[in-house]
């Protein structure tokens, strides 16, 4: 508890603002443009704005967000394939709560339910295998969206329902691994990114060496971090001390969470149910390797194979520019349909749906700068 007290600590935090604004104005003046960072994932897109931040820095430096809200980088061809399933007779959509009202191509799950699918909201796969076992009439698909954080709990599901020798569960799986589409981001080279704030989280799976590519490859620095407001400041000093020396580095700036090799229980259990598989990310396309899917010799549990999904028509056109902002292309303002159309109470794409997503986020705490 000392440790998390430590990491809240006020005036600890003042002295440490006060440290990165002066390395991020050696920098600028360096550089002679702002620093431009960007955060992958979406809990740090919330705690960057919460905590205030994105203000402090934000003449120095440009905060931007990545394809890191695994609910907003969900294609609407992924999420036609859940409204599929929820129509067919005696099928149960097991689901985390924010994938309810992403937009499909025809509808949502939300809607969907509204008709009379059976869509349940769970916290976890666990639950939902329970809930299959207490309903051996129904068929329960748990819908597997995520990345390395969450795919260990959905495998583990497959483990928990064929050692319950349960006949009528299966997932749908929609899980993306983070590595391969930070490397197409910076492949593609639309986007000049200084340096990568990473997903503490997801290199407490990973390990900080999965990352080790971003410096090696391309020559930016990444700092692996966590989610305090110290956490996040450490990183962002750790990264422009990086600029200034001129030696890109990947450093594991939340060593008490996030080890070199990872875990190793959780990445077994992934690679005994799963393989990697080329799988479309909303805004990037189709990436190969960056998702994962259940085995063949399992496949008595992937609702692909099980069930009856057909083919999803191509998305049609939308002026939604969330794919643009998961690139770090744009910030939600950007958007001609932010705050007007768009709202959390009318969301037009994922990234005003999700907690995470950059246009719900700058919603709750920029709403007013930007209008």
């Amino acid at each position: 508890m000392k440790v998390l007290e430590r990491y809240n600590d006020p005036d600890l935090g003042k002295r440490m603002l006060s440290r990165v604004r002066s390395l991020a104005l050696e920098t600028v003046n360096r550089l002679g443009r702002p620093v431009m960072l960007m955060e992958v994932c979406g809990t740090h897109t919330a705690a960057i704005s919460s905590s205030g931040i994105r203000e402090l820095l934000g003449d120095l430096l440009e905060l931007r967000s990545g394809p890191g809200c695994p609910v907003c980088v969900t294609s609407a061809g992924d999420i036609e394939m859940a409204v599929n399933l929820a129509r067919l007779p005696g099928i149960t959509i097991a689901t985390f709560g924010d994938m309810l009202r992403v937009p499909g191509i025809s509808s949502s799950l939300e809607k969907e339910r509204a008709r009379g699918a059976n869509i349940k909201i769970f916290y976890s796969p666990g639950d939902a295998v329970d809930y299959a076992g207490c309903h051996p009439d129904r068929e329960v698909v748990f819908l597997g969206v995520g990345f390395e954080t969450t795919a260990p709990l959905a495998a583990l599901s497959v483990e928990d329902a064929r050692k319950a020798g349960l006949k009528n569960y299966s997932v749908l799986s929609l899980h993306k691994t983070v590595p391969p589409v930070l490397n197409s981001l910076l492949a593609a080279g639309e986007v000049r990114v200084d340096g990568f704030i990473l997903p503490g989280h997801v290199g407490a799976v990973t390990g900080s060496r999965a990352f080790e590519f971003i410096a090696g490859k391309y020559g930016v620095p990444a700092a692996v971090a966590g989610f305090a407001t110290l956490d996040i400041l450490a990183a962002v000093h750790t990264l422009l001390q990086a600029i200034l020396d001129g030696e890109p580095r990947t450093v594991n700036c939340y060593p008490r969470v996030v080890k070199e090799h990872g875990n190793r229980q959780a990445q077994n259990i992934m690679a005994k149910y799963f393989a990697p598989a080329d799988v479309h990310w909303r805004g990037f396309g189709k990436i190969a390797e960056s998702g994962l899917r259940i085995k063949k010799e399992y496949c008595d549990y992937d609702a692909s194979f099980k069930h009856d999904i057909g083919v999803s028509p191509p998305a049609p056109k939308n002026p939604c520019r969330c794919g643009d902002l998961l690139k770090g292309k744009i910030y939600p303002g950007d958007c001609g349909l932010f705050a007007r159309s768009c709202t959390p109470a009318t969301p037009e794409g994922p990234c005003m749906v999700s907690s995470e997503g950059a246009c719900a986020v700058y919603y709750r705490c920029h709403r007013a700068e930007m209008m």
